[in-house]
């Protein structure tokens, strides 16, 4: 099939990329001229495990292309994408602006048939929206679609290429069958393509991001309580997450979540609620948690150098929101450095992936290390604020070595207590006894 898909973000990239390696024509749109040419050259403008491979391949068959010409991409297009970015406004609100932007000219332009598709996430309703700015200018049929991604990053090509569901929301059955042959492919081992109205799609994609979010928050409130308490967040967690009515997926916790997804997911859903005189009450307590989940370690690192940090020499590991991405949006990360800086301390900052984007943001406030381990010369204190794999085994001895002190405090609860005991580090994790 010929597809258009307008927007190389992470979304419109990915979705571009695996569609061409299933056979189809992909054309990607966007307007950026030197990113176009880049990507024209074989350079994948974002870190997503496995895509390189993809995108090479498929750019070198000619399956995948890249253009900032909006016309010539969707003339020959069956299907057209819009996978533009939706930020949130000052109110919190879905900025519909680029998708209702590119409707306006889609309208203009198209010339027979077309089934357009909304793959970005957008609040319900937004299929409305956009079928009227078509049609304000078209003069042929189309159906406006509702397909939302369900991407993880670090995971997204897995998941595009073998999706636990599609789900596509539309009152065409003309569409409906040219949607149904683009994603049988993917669906070969008998996961479902779940047909449903737009509003019903829109809606579903908001609330499984929101109910993630939910599920991360409160654990995170249970490790905070077991705190208080003396009980240990480790135990609790094996304990309920062996209920499959719960399972044990999301259930680990942490300083919050962060990224492209959930937080602006779950304050759009509650601002379209409230545009429709609802309030989604669990949502903005999720809100308010996770915020001030990003720095529950802060407290305790202020109560162990007794509120004195200038001049304190801090290791960061970590930077992106989650392991396997550069994604440093909503990063909890990002906001412990911030606190750190007020407080007069000093950084050294390392992260596999991301360390480009953060230099782009604080420039020379913080150091960056060449490796995990040189991060940690000289160091008052490690603090651990992403899971990745390669922080999951240091050679502690080493570690000790480098540092002024043995003090780790940890956001992700990577290590086990009774080692960092017999190791003779000051240990602080999320829900769990202080070692020290």
């Amino acid at each position: 099939m010929k597809i258009a898909v307008i927007g190389t973000g992470y979304v419109g990239l990915v979705t571009g990329t695996c569609f061409a390696e299933t056979g189809n024509d992909v054309v990607c749109v966007d307007i950026d001229a030197k990113k176009v040419e880049k990507m024209r050259n074989g350079i994948v403008p974002i870190y997503e495990p496995h895509l390189d491979v993809l995108f090479e391949r498929n750019i070198k068959q000619g399956r995948l292309k890249f253009t900032t010409e909006l016309k010539g991409a969707v003339d020959d297009a069956e299907i057209i994408f819009l996978a533009l970015p939706t930020p949130p406004g000052e109110d919190g609100s879905a900025d519909l602006s680029y998708i209702l932007g590119v409707a306006d000219e889609l309208g203009k332009i198209i010339t027979n048939y077309k089934v357009i598709v909304d793959k970005s996430t957008v609040p319900v309703g937004t299929a409305e929206k956009v079928t009227a700015a078509i049609a304000k200018n078209a003069k042929v049929d189309f159906d406006v679609v509702s397909n939302p991604e369900f991407l993880r990053e670090g995971f997204a090509v897995d998941d595009f290429l073998k999706p636990d569901r599609v789900v596509i929301g539309t009152s065409s059955a003309k569409a409906r069958k040219i949607m149904e042959h683009l994603y049988k492919p993917y669906v070969r081992q008998g996961n479902p393509i779940i047909f449903m109205d737009e509003k019903s799609a829109e809606l579903t994609k908001y609330a499984a991001n929101s109910f993630l979010a939910t599920k991360i928050t409160f654990m995170n409130e249970i490790a905070n309580f077991c705190e208080k308490v003396g009980a240990d967040v480790d135990m609790v967690r094996m304990g309920i997450g062996s209920d499959t009515r719960i399972g044990k997926r999301f259930l680990f916790p942490g300083i919050g979540y962060g990224g492209s997804c959930f937080p602006k997911d779950v304050q759009a859903l509650a601002k379209s609620g409230k545009e429709y005189g609802y309030e989604f009450s669990i949502l903005d307590s999720v809100m308010r948690v996770n915020e001030e989940q990003k720095v529950i370690i802060m407290p305790k690192i202020k109560a162990y150098f007794n509120n004195d940090l200038k001049g304190k020499k801090i290791a960061l590991w970590g930077l992106a929101f989650k392991p396997d991405t550069d994604d440093i949006r909503e990063a909890p990360a990002l906001y412990i450095i911030n606190e750190l800086l007020k407080l007069g301390a000093e950084i050294t900052a390392y992260d596999p992936e991301a360390m480009d984007n953060v230099k782009e943001k604080y420039g020379n406030k913080i150091n960056f290390a060449s490796d995990r381990d040189s991060a940690l010369d000289g160091a008052d204190a490690l603090v651990i604020a992403t899971e990745w794999q390669v922080f999951r085994n240091p050679d502690f001895n080493k570690l000790a070595s480098k540092m002024n002190q043995k003090v780790i405090f940890d956001g992700r609860n990577l290590y086990d207590l009774t080692e960092m005991k017999e190791l003779g580090f000051y240990y602080s994790s999320i829900g769990r006894e202080v070692i020290q």
